[in-house]
């Protein structure tokens, strides 16, 4: 009582050194998860006052950490909504591996937990600023993610987007690819 210790709710280090009201390094994810917790907090217990310190002064007032924290929270927010839209556009593959086999890669409407009415090829998307690729699911035809339909596009969907890189051995078109060892 008495103390803020948000970074371990986050985290979850409730040693003494985890035990501290500075989030302000935390990533996206730990910030949200210090999001939910206020959330279910604020809706489950009535407020009986605030705790001086980084937050709140001696008089209540917001502090400007308060003010960073908060707007780290919005670009958290922001940040998962476009992971979601890159989700919806580039759902995850399907995928299994065995020493026998070696790796398979495949698509299906559902693969990647999205539920959609096309069901794509595999590609490997690189991401600016994040290391190596992972396996996406691919729409071949229509007007690329964002686009109106019109006559002015390829009908190739999301094939061209740069991001993407064909798998070795596997056809363009097929909507699995096995990799051997």
């Amino acid at each position: 009582a008495g103390r803020d210790a948000s970074r371990a709710f986050a985290t979850g280090d409730f040693t003494r050194a985890g035990l501290v009201d500075d989030v302000s390094a935390l990533s996206p994810g730990e910030v949200l998860s210090i999001q939910s917790w206020l959330s279910f907090y604020s809706d489950n217990y009535d407020p009986v006052g605030k705790l001086v310190g980084r937050f709140y002064d001696e008089n209540g007032a917001p502090t400007e950490a308060l003010r960073q924290a908060e707007a780290a929270i919005e670009e958290a927010l922001k940040f998962q909504a476009e992971s979601e839209q890159r989700k919806q556009q580039f759902p995850p593959c399907n995928s299994e591996w065995s020493s026998a086999k070696g790796s398979r890669f495949w698509c299906s409407r559902q693969s990647g937990g999205v539920n959609r009415d096309w069901t794509g090829v595999p590609r490997k998307l690189y991401r600016p600023g994040s290391r190596g690729s992972h396996c996406v699911c691919v729409r071949t035809t229509g007007p690329p993610w964002g686009q109106p339909d019109s006559t002015e596009h390829s009908d190739r969907g999301d094939l061209d987007d740069p991001h993407l890189e064909e798998y070795d051995g596997c056809h363009p078109l097929a909507e699995q690819c096995v990799l051997k060892v």
